[in-house]
């Protein structure tokens, strides 16, 4: 595993690519408008869907998944970043969320 940095959801550029490294269910439920959906055992499989000279922010449920994810990315060469406290934190601070089942967005 490789070095990898941890930002607040406030350090989180607008315009970020945001990876979600969540499972099914959890992105559907309530996920950042326009995040990547990968979930984190897809990740060797599908890493190529991704650009490595794009800064990229990880985000799960409370951090650790993406902190994994985020120091995967790094090790194969990519530039990412670890969203700390997750999506939980994300919908503490206000910012828009989003779901895929027509329902308010949530965060579990």
């Amino acid at each position: 595993m490789s070095n990898f940095e941890t930002v607040s959801v406030a350090e989180v550029p607008a315009d970020a690519l945001v990876l979600d490294v969540r499972e099914d269910y959890e992105f559907e439920e309530g996920h950042v408008p326009n995040a990547v959906h990968i979930p984190l055992g897809d990740l060797p499989l599908r890493v190529d869907e991704l650009d490595p000279d794009v800064d990229t922010y990880v985000i799960c449920r409370t951090g650790g998944r993406s902190a994994q994810a985020a120091a995967w990315l790094v090790g194969q060469g990519y530039t990412a970043f670890n969203i700390a406290g997750g999506s939980g934190a994300w919908l503490d601070a206000g910012k828009p969320l989003e779901s895929e089942n027509g329902q308010e967005p949530t965060v579990r």
